[in-house]
């Protein structure tokens, strides 16, 4: 029985300290990983940096749930790149002689916005014109990956490939029909002769004001899409190229060949050739693969070449996405959480002025009042604040921007649109449908007002439109004062009408053009500091330290054969989906958004949440079943 108890307590004490020593593995995995920044895989002898974006540009990438990364949702074609994070890399690779060739692989790019595309486009010309080659690969491409492609020196396509670029534009969504059928009635109040976002809900058609300032917009960013194509790639005869497309007739064989022959793209061939040809100039691994060369990540290019931290800090708060009220994670802007950084970062002393980087369409009008206020009081502290936009800065975004002393825009930008409305959805027709009745009673006519049951009454309505008036007035007279216009001139340009950057600053909207660098630069000088000197201190929240971990275990999204497109058609059969996703996103922000929203409908909201897809690719696949 001793020796029986002994072993026991031998075997006991064994699994006790298996179980230490796996622990121990573990946290000491976790310790490594997340102590091992600026450990990275960069060849000694150089390589080509690969540029494999799978997904979209971002002014600021969306949180990714720990679930997405480990099941791979949150990866290929789905991942977000910070703009800032993959321009600085390729600037720095310029002038880095490890850098040999840098290389963009377009299969699964989303796009980005014109703004952000060109942005990276300029710094791929400083890499040209630093005698390295630029390479581009995909098996088709688009608009947005092709107004990339044309800043390489060598534009690569498959044979089976083709470049699809229609332009900007297409349907939108009208609900109303469906909101009939239902018995849901869409109460809507709004100021803006152009405020053109309510329509969907109250039309089955866009209105002729909505058309029109649609046309023009689109006109101007495709005339500028054009223009920085011919300068990116001169030789290439894209006009006559897209009058083949329209006409039907193509002299060549196939739409590969046609390209070519229009210098559309320099060669054709598959993904072999093309790392053979890339292979020439960036070097080939130990044992490698058919058509492998040399790669320099992403991921590890930008982890090994941080951002410098040295001189006075500039803070740099980033407006990105939908503006809601409370917190929200990175991606959307909280009115709170925005608030709040912006509020301990200037408690702290360190920053000498401050750049608002807005890339918004929009969103709530208190939230957006509540970023705007703590704008304000670092201005208070005597801080310089200059606002830089994006893609978008309209409605809620430029209601933001009016707190800057100076704002940037690009020629792309698309700014405007100073409206104000509200949507109410009531369903006293759905109930009916079933058999459901409503009664009731109260002290005054706006007891248990709004009501979504019985649908509102002429009182409230009356109320509700004068709140949306008294809105939309305080919004033009921050317009008027932040833009020394008079108040007659502000309504001329308001009425919720969209402007891209050029005729902004025409009409006083914007004063200047430049990127967020160049807002930084003044934002010095106006703190009298030198802009050699300074440094951006951005106001963010990181990813969480899980998801970083997580990230570091299961891998990044960033080898050049996770290609997602097998042939040039193949992006259309996407196109479902994102109609579905787009409508599940409208109706999520109608339901569980604020009342009263400063939200533009022809800014877009980009593509649609990661959320969004996936739930409409469930409702899809049911609906197939």
């Amino acid at each position: 029985m001793r020796f029986l108890k002994g072993l026991w307590k031998f075997l006991v004490g064994v699994k006790d300290a298996l179980a230490l020593l796996a622990l121990l593995i573990f946290f000491g995995a976790i310790f490594a990983a997340l102590s091992g920044g600026g450990k990275t895989t960069i060849p000694s002898d150089g390589g080509a940096l690969v540029l494999n974006l799978q997904g979209s540009l971002a002014e600021q990438p969306a949180d990714a749930r720990p679930f997405d990364v480990l099941s791979g949702t949150a990866g290929p074609g789905m991942g977000q790149f910070r703009l800032r994070d993959v321009v600085r890399a390729v600037n720095v690779a310029a002038t880095d002689k490890r850098v040999k060739a840098v290389v963009l692989d377009l299969d699964g790019f989303m796009g980005g916005g014109q703004v952000a595309i060109n942005q990276l486009g300029t710094a791929l010309d400083k890499v040209r014109a630093a005698g390295k080659p630029v390479y581009a690969f995909a098996i088709a491409y688009t608009d947005s990956s092709y107004l990339l492609a044309a800043h390489a020196s060598d534009v690569w396509m498959d044979p089976l490939g083709s470049v699809l670029t229609p332009g900007p534009g297409g349907s939108q969504l009208y609900y109303k029909g469906l909101l009939d059928k239902l018995g849901v009635t869409a109460h809507v109040y709004r100021v803006g002769k152009y405020k053109s976002y309510v329509e969907p809900y109250t039309r089955t058609s866009a209105s002729p004001e909505a058309k029109e300032e649609d046309q023009a917009l689109i006109d101007g960013i495709w005339g500028r899409w054009q223009a920085e194509v011919a300068k990116a790639r001169p030789k290439a005869r894209f006009a006559d190229y897209l009058a083949q497309l329209t006409s039907g007739h193509l002299p060549n064989s196939t739409l590969a060949e046609n390209a070519r022959a229009m210098g559309l793209v320099d060669h054709l061939g598959d993904r072999i050739a093309f790392g053979a040809h890339v292979a020439a100039v960036a070097g080939t691994p130990d044992k490698p693969a058919p058509g492998a060369y040399q790669q320099i990540a992403l991921d590890d290019w930008i982890a090994a070449n941080p951002a410098p931290t040295t001189g006075d800090g500039i803070g740099v708060l980033t407006v990105a996405g939908d503006i809601v009220d409370g917190k929200a994670p990175a991606g959307t802007a909280g009115g709170t959480s925005l608030a709040d950084a912006l509020g301990k970062a200037v408690a702290k002393g360190d920053l000498k002025a401050l750049v608002i980087r807005v890339d918004s369409p929009g969103g709530s009008v208190t939230a957006s009042d509540r970023i705007r206020s703590a704008i304000i009081a670092a201005k208070a502290k005597g801080l310089p604040v200059v606002v830089s936009m994006g893609n978008v800065a309209a409605s809620g975004g430029y209601w933001v921007s009016t707190a800057g002393d100076m704002i940037y825009a690009d020629p792309d930008t698309i700014t405007g649109s100073i409206g104000v409305f509200a949507v109410i959805p009531s369903f006293e027709g759905a109930l009916g449908k079933i058999g459901l009745s409503t009664d009731g009673t109260g002290a005054t006519p706006l007891s248990g007002q709004p009501d979504v049951l019985r649908g509102t009454n002429p009182q409230v309505d009356a109320l509700l439109q004068a709140g949306i008036d008294q809105t939309y007035a305080h919004f033009t007279g921050l317009v008027a004062a932040a833009r020394h216009l008079p108040i007659a001139r502000v309504e001329e340009i308001a009425q919720g009408r969209v402007w891209d950057g050029v005729t902004a600053q025409k009409i006083g909207l914007v004063d200047r053009f430049g990127t967020v660098d160049d807002a930084i630069a003044e934002a010095a000088r106006r703190a009298k500091l030198d802009p050699a000197k300074v440094h951006p201190v951005y106001i963010e929240r990181e990813p969480s330290a899980l998801v970083k971990l997580l990230r570091m275990f299961t891998g990044s999204a960033g080898s050049s054969d996770d290609a997602t497109i097998a042939d040039p058609f193949a992006s259309l059969a996407e196109a479902p989906d994102m109609i579905v996703a787009k409508a599940l996103g409208d109706a999520r922000r109608i339901m569980t958004g604020p009342a009263v929203q400063a939200r533009c409908l022809e800014c877009g909201d980009g593509p649609p949440s990661p959320a969004d897809i996936r739930a409409a690719r469930a409702l899809m696949a049911k609906a197939a079943l």
